[in-house]
């Protein structure tokens, strides 16, 4: 590709021929007339052939310059036009937010009542998809991933941390195979979100042994693995952010103590002039506020689990003897 000429000439020139005026096109664009002239006058140099004749007090194009100003002309119009397309997206219009399925559905949309009555004035839109969207390219302001925070020249900015620990339906609880401790798991299906890996890491961090990780049906999407989970499939490993909802409804319950911190976070992730913008700075200011909201109380609940599930084993230890 050839290189192009100063914009600044171009933008002179092409104002100056719409104007018929060094001197008005100066007005417009804020310099001096002598400004004016020396950018039309490098253009041409650049250029190497006259784009104006001087016709008494104004100016006549030559024959080059009638064949340059009509594309100039047209082309910052189109310019003008997409730039006034991009500030009308900041401004109004809807937020568009990707976002995987299973944290739409389990945490997002639940509180997203409260982003509504703070801002009336902005719709959202959540495209719940399993995919990476190309924030550059797709028509999408803000994404809420999952991973390590590796999303090179984005703004990303860590949102919730999470924590694993296993979960099933209450009625799992007692019967035939009844779960009392980790080592119960031998005896009843394990549930898993795509690969086995979280599981083995989760019973060898606990000294577990004699349970396969690897036996049990895998789901390609959380909010599967967890509804088999309600529907006495098995033990699920799931994520706090998750199954909380669960678990406070009574669908979930945790059937003995022991967390591990999932290796994955969720991270807020959007172009960096993107994060500037005022529905997409109001988003992420509100859902910061959710975050260390439900965090404070998830440390809260593990406190309270723990002690509870110490309680227990004496009781338990009591009733057994």
């Amino acid at each position: 590709m050839n290189e192009l000429p100063s914009l600044n000439g171009l933008r002179a020139f092409e104002a100056a021929a719409r104007c018929g005026s060094v001197k008005q096109a100066a007005a417009e664009l804020f310099v001096t007339p002598g400004a004016v002239s020396q950018q039309i006058k490098g253009l041409e140099e650049a250029l190497g052939t006259p784009l104006f004749r001087r016709a008494g007090t104004g100016l006549r194009l030559t024959e080059a310059g009638a064949a340059l100003y009509p594309v100039l002309h047209e082309s910052f119009g189109q310019i003008a036009a997409a730039l006034q397309r991009v500030r009308a997206r900041e401004q109004a219009g809807p937020l568009t937010v990707s976002v995987m399925p299973s944290f739409a559905a389990k945490w997002l949309v639940p509180r997203l009542g409260r982003f509504r009555a703070r801002h009336p004035q902005i719709d959202v839109r959540i495209g719940a998809d399993a995919r990476v969207v190309d924030l550059a390219h797709e028509d999408v302001e803000l994404a809420i991933r999952y991973g390590q925070g590796n999303n090179p020249g984005l703004h990303s900015e860590k949102l919730l941390g999470e924590i694993l620990f296993p979960v099933c339906s209450p009625r799992l609880l007692e019967g035939p195979q009844p779960l009392r401790t980790p080592a119960d798991l031998r005896h009843t299906t394990l549930l898993h979100d795509d690969t086995t890996d979280e599981w083995q890491a989760w019973l060898t961090a606990h000294g577990v042994q004699g349970v396969d990780a690897s036996r049990g049906p895998v789901f390609n999407d959380a909010s599967m693995t967890l509804q088999a989970a309600i529907d006495e499939q098995g033990v699920a490993l799931g994520r706090d952010v998750l199954v909380a909802e669960d678990l406070a409804r009574g669908r979930l319950v945790r059937p003995f103590e022991g967390a591990l911190p999932f290796r994955s976070a969720t991270y807020l992730v959007c172009l960096p002039a993107v994060a500037e913008w005022p529905k997409v700075a109001a988003f992420m200011a509100w859902i910061r506020e959710e975050a260390r909201a439900y965090q404070a109380a998830r440390d809260a609940e593990q406190q309270a689990a723990s002690k509870a599930f110490a309680e227990a084993r004496p009781r338990a230890r009591r009733k057994r003897s």
